[in-house]
């Protein structure tokens, strides 16, 4: 508790290999709250700065922690083909308005081996010349892979941008079997 008689936010977090490179997993009392691609020292640093930043607490490596184990075994088992859906508490605190809308559709609307256009899922929230403003939630998604932005395609079949580099958003799709395994 703190002086005011309210809980203290605690946010914890620890790096998961996986076959895309290492991710920051970072969990708070709500859920998870945060997944960062290619969480080597310098990512890590910048990306635990921003936490704190945006959450007002310093996060705290905790790999052990109840709050991060179900993330963490169920991410494991995504890229170990075990898992297709992620079935976790997700803090939505680094999400607001249209883009934790577009983002809360994606991950309740696009199952595991299906894409979805930037305009097709405009649409789906009510905005269907929205599919630019679609684009930059994606980029600013806090949940990437739990929230799957790889699912999102250009409407010609192009793979879209994606914020965690497009090598690994084909890796991730192949995995869900939309693309061919890369060749190397």
């Amino acid at each position: 508790m703190n002086s005011h008689g309210r809980e203290e936010q605690q946010v914890v977090w620890a790096v998961v290999g996986t076959a895309i490179g290492p991710l920051l997993l970072a969990a708070t009392h709500e859920g998870l709250v945060n997944v960062v691609f290619h969480a080597t020292d310098e990512v890590r640093g910048k990306a635990l700065e921003r936490l704190a930043s945006r959450l007002g607490t310093e996060p705290v490596e905790a790999p052990g922690s109840p709050l991060l184990a179900e993330a963490i075994c169920q991410v494991e088992a995504y890229f170990a083909g075990e898992r297709h859906d992620f079935e976790l508490p997700l803090d939505w605190s680094l999400s607001s308005g249209f883009n934790r809308q577009v983002l809360r559709e994606l991950a309740s609307g696009v199952a595991f081996g299906q894409v979805v256009g930037y305009g097709d899922l405009a649409g789906r929230v009510g905005q269907p010349g929205a599919a630019q403003a679609v684009g930059v939630a994606m980029g600013s998604n806090p949940l990437p892979v739990v929230v799957p932005c790889h699912r999102v395609v250009e409407r010609d079949g192009g793979i879209g941008g994606f914020g965690g580099g497009l090598e690994t958003k084909r890796k991730l799709l192949a995995l869900e079997g939309v693309l061919p395994e890369p060749l190397f």
